[in-house]
């Protein structure tokens, strides 16, 4: 299951309340916190069962790199960040952006093999 931004955390906690749901997850621009906001949205991770691939621009008020590693590891299942240099939440004002479509490809291929 896949989802952007805000679609990307619903399919995240419906995951958590039921694995049997998904396969796994592909979650682009996941909104970890609000703009300007200390609270994490991120408890729900602690119930995640399934393989989560998270792709998130570097340039985005959603979540600092710290905050991010942090919520990664409260997935029991595997997980990993891919993070997007200069890429805001749209991940498209990155510089090679024409190239980043398949760039996802890759790293989803690679982690889901």
């Amino acid at each position: 299951m896949g989802g952007q931004s805000y679609g990307g955390f619903q399919a995240s906690l419906l995951a958590a309340s039921d694995p049997s749901l998904v396969d796994g997850l592909l979650l682009l621009s996941y909104p970890l916190r609000p703009p300007y906001a200390a609270q994490i949205g991120a408890e729900h991770l602690r119930n995640l069962r399934n393989p989560a691939l998270f792709v998130v621009g570097t340039n985005r008020p959603f979540g600092s790199h710290e905050e991010w590693e942090a919520a990664v590891k409260l997935i029991p299942a595997p997980s990993k960040l891919v993070s997007i240099a200069s890429a805001d939440v749209n991940l498209l004002t990155n510089s090679n952006r024409k190239h980043l479509p398949g760039e996802i490809v890759v790293a989803f291929r690679s982690f889901f093999h």
